[in-house]
């Protein structure tokens, strides 16, 4: 029997410590310390203690690491970069597993915190329900069912007697959900590998991508008046209904979007870049003009429109330009001229398919799981970090993306045990199994 089908074999046999691992997980409430949510439920501090414990009884070398705004500060202006972020009793977690030498390195990587429980569970969020092959609560797709994949791989190579060259490294973190203060602090800390997995949700596909995200509000100004009465003109102190200017620009977004369609387009992602719609504020009484509008947004950019800080200027520019251009459309608009105030830059990364890495993982996922498709992600992941500091970094984990900080949020039973022989199989071939 080869080395690849013992850990294949010690997985099948420990199918339910799997899915024991990642109830644990659950269970340990870890809310993200700056969402709206009852206390006794922001426990990232006990998650990562959870997972310490199943490191050390692994023998691996942990240390739990706490990210200091303070100490990080040389990192203001770059992404993840939060001066008012605070860690008490939110570490990073750190293992490492050395290996025999002679091989490359390996991170495995994910974030600890998860979003707010929501409402309209038929399922408790935080007691890790097991039904029809399905285990639910919040995090079970993002991203503790990736954690337990990931952490359970390295248990079965372990299980089935084998010893690796290169090392093998977990890095689990805080503060993703909020902003990723706590990847920037595990790379600011030195924690560097030959190569990084991130097991986010992609459904067992590959992703060698994800795109950065702009959050911004368009501001407009009008002028209100009587709504049933009939006005003059603006130049002379009649109204100017906000919301009617609202409309010129999301007459003029969705022409952009066609061009964006053409210009901000990639090989690996199944959507071009888009500026989307997502609020629209205007009003203040039904009898009067809106004086006032606002349209908030969510545009995304590519690895390559990334600025020399890693982050999204350059699409900002391109969309104030715009703005300003179609103001200049409208004779309120050229007088009165709407700005945006901008509200999140989540970074993004890529790893180009010539690079050893991506054709090693893909070769090696592919082998488990050969309906793996190479896609890039939509949203945001951490691995823009791991990339600037040049570790090639790949997204592959299990569960529907699609269920993410859903109600009655679930990962299969399944899904676990095939990405967890698929992490495997890429540890094994990429560390190399010693003789």
């Amino acid at each position: 029997m080869d080395n690849k089908q013992k850990v294949y074999d010690w997985i099948d046999q420990h199918e339910k410590d799997i899915v024991k691992l990642l109830q644990e997980l659950i269970q340990a409430p870890s809310v993200n310390a700056y969402f709206d949510e009852e206390e006794q439920y922001k426990k990232e501090g006990l998650a990562q203690e959870v997972l310490k414990g199943h490191l050390d009884q692994m023998g691996m070398e942990t240390m739990l690491q706490y990210p200091d705004a303070q100490e990080l500060k040389e990192y203001e202006g770059k992404p993840g970069y939060y001066g008012d972020h605070r860690f008490e009793n939110r570490p990073n977690l750190v293992g490492v597993l050395p290996g025999a030498g002679g091989g490359k390195s390996i991170m495995l990587s994910g974030h600890m915190d998860v979003v707010q429980r929501g409402s309209k569970w038929t399922h408790d969020p935080f007691a890790a329900t097991v039904e029809d092959g399905k285990i639910y609560g919040r995090g079970a797709v993002d991203m503790k069912g990736g954690i337990g994949a990931m952490t359970m791989a390295v248990k079965a190579i372990q299980g089935a007697g084998l010893k690796l060259k290169g090392d093998v490294k977990i890095g689990t973190v805080v503060d993703e959900e909020a902003g990723g203060m706590g990847t920037l602090a595990l790379m600011a800390a030195g924690n560097r590998a030959d190569g990084c997995i991130i097991t986010e949700p992609t459904d067992l596909q590959i992703a060698p991508l994800c795109r950065g995200i702009l959050w911004g509000k368009i501001v407009i100004e009008g002028r209100a008046g009587h709504i049933e009465l009939k006005q003059g003109d603006w130049r002379e102190g009649g109204a100017v209904d906000a919301i009617d200017k609202g409309l010129v620009y999301l007459r003029a977004i969705k022409n952009l979007n066609q061009e964006w369609a053409i210009s901000k387009n990639h090989k690996y992602m199944t959507l071009p870049c888009a500026v989307n719609l997502a609020e629209f504020h205007a009003g203040e009484y039904p009898t009067t003009f809106a004086n006032h509008a606002e349209i908030v947004f969510d545009a995304q950019y590519l690895p390559r429109e990334k600025d020399e800080n890693g982050l999204g200027s350059k699409v900002k520019k391109e969309l104030e330009d715009f703005v300003a251009a179609v103001a200049q459309t409208d004779d309120w608009l050229r007088e009165n001229p709407p700005h945006i105030e901008w509200m999140i830059d989540a970074d993004c990364g890529e790893t180009l398919d010539d690079q050893p890495f991506f054709q090693q993982v893909v070769k090696s996922a592919r082998e488990v799981h050969p309906e793996s498709g190479i896609e890039g992600i939509g949203f945001h992941t951490d691995m823009g970090w791991f990339c600037n500091v040049g570790i090639p970094t790949m997204n592959i984990g299990p569960g529907n993306p699609r269920l993410a900080h859903h109600s009655d949020e679930f990962v299969t039973v399944q899904d676990m045990v095939t990405c967890t022989k698929m992490i495997a199989s890429i540890i094994m071939d990429w560390c190399e199994v010693a003789e």
